[in-house]
């Protein structure tokens, strides 16, 4: 087969795929083959002569002892070491001989066996190249039109070579798309699914879109001058973030918030009007958790281990819980910890029989 190397690069750059990675799919779509042709019980093997740009199929045949149970079961496939050596002196036990098959006798069936391979072989090398580009992108900001909307309002997006889709849950309450809009949103998985092929689900509602937009606004959360250490959200409500500054010329909250809030406004748009709290992140929990109880101000923290005991002013406790308990559940989320508020003054005790109280008024 001549020339075998051009009609590789053809097929690679047509693709986009790399040389080596369609050589190594040419090579397996032509062992196929001959196993279809020739037989399914034999070995073959493929070489590319690269200053010819020629393939060669050969049949592999075994050497083994004179012996070897082998040789009465198929004479094809293994060889006695005395009739290999005839062939070639310098041969021994465990090598391999090689016989040149002849592409040019193998006629129409061979070629169209051979071309339903190639183009299988081909296609799962394309969505194997796929499905680990998006693997690799989980977690990325990515921006698509939107090409369906179905009956339970999963949104289908065209991404490039996929269409992904934004499940109604991953969806912020009270957003509607439709068929031509421009939608923005973060890849939250890829995976196979045996009847659709590779499936890329997006969100809308995760941090990691919210952190994901961060980068996007906020040069120096881009070029790393600023961390994102950890955020919370209810989506479509509100939302905390934990920042760390590695500049001692950088303010992590300011910078993330714009002059007069110009880079989290932004954000927050995007996020339907999610409101976003930007604090300065703290490795002492203690500090951590008083700053994420923000705005309210905390007066002592303590910790019982995955609990924390918070003591404020009363007038601060309505702060800290929020409206609908939104404040103390996002800083519960971002420390990873529960939150007990107790008035100075207050008993613990006492304090129990309210949570009792208003947890069996919740359901909880």
């Amino acid at each position: 087969m001549e020339k075998i190397l051009d009609i590789i690069e053809s097929i690679a750059h047509e693709k986009g795929l790399k040389i080596e990675d369609v050589k190594a799919t040419l090579i397996l779509a032509m062992t196929k083959m001959a196993k279809r042709i020739y037989g399914n019980e034999y070995e073959y093997g493929v070489s590319i002569d690269e200053k010819k740009k020629s393939l060669t199929l050969y049949q592999k045949v075994f050497v083994v002892a004179k012996d070897d149970e082998n040789l009465n079961e198929d004479g094809e496939k293994y060889i006695s070491v005395k009739e290999a050596k005839e062939i070639d002196p310098s041969i021994e036990i465990g090598d391999v001989l090689t016989y040149p098959l002849s592409l040019d006798d193998l006629g129409r069936t061979a070629a169209a066996t051979l071309q339903k391979e190639l183009e299988y072989h081909i296609q799962r090398l394309l969505e194997t190249n796929i499905f680990e580009k998006y693997q690799g992108m989980v977690g990325q900001s990515v921006f698509g039109s939107v090409v369906r909307v179905d009956n339970d309002e999963n949104t289908f997006i065209e991404i490039d070579e996929v269409r992904a889709v934004l499940p109604r849950k991953n969806r912020i309450k009270g957003e509607k798309f439709k068929v031509g809009d421009v939608v923005k949103s973060v890849i939250r998985k890829v995976f196979i699914d045996k009847a659709q092929g590779i499936r890329v689900e997006l969100s809308r509602t995760s941090p990691r879109f919210l952190e994901a937009l961060l980068r996007l606004e906020v040069p120096e959360i881009e070029d790393e001058l600023v961390v994102i250490n950890k955020s919370a959200r209810i989506p479509g409500e509100r939302a905390k973030v934990a920042l760390t500054s590695l500049h001692p010329n950088v303010d992590a909250v300011g910078a993330t918030v714009g002059t007069k809030g110009v880079r989290i406004n932004a954000v927050s748009s995007e996020l339907n009007g999610e409101n976003i709290d930007c604090i300065e992140h703290s490795t002492i929990p203690e500090v951590l958790i008083s700053r994420a109880l923000s705005p309210a101000i905390v007066s002592s923290v303590k910790l019982e281990g995955k609990k924390a005991i918070v003591t404020l002013q009363s007038d601060q406790k309505s702060k800290a819980i929020g409206k609908n308990g939104i404040n103390i559940r996002l800083a519960s989320m971002l420390c990873d910890v529960e939150i007990e508020l107790i008035e100075i003054g207050e008993k613990r005790s006492d304090n129990e029989e309210g949570l009792k109280g208003l947890k069996a008024l919740f359901g909880e």
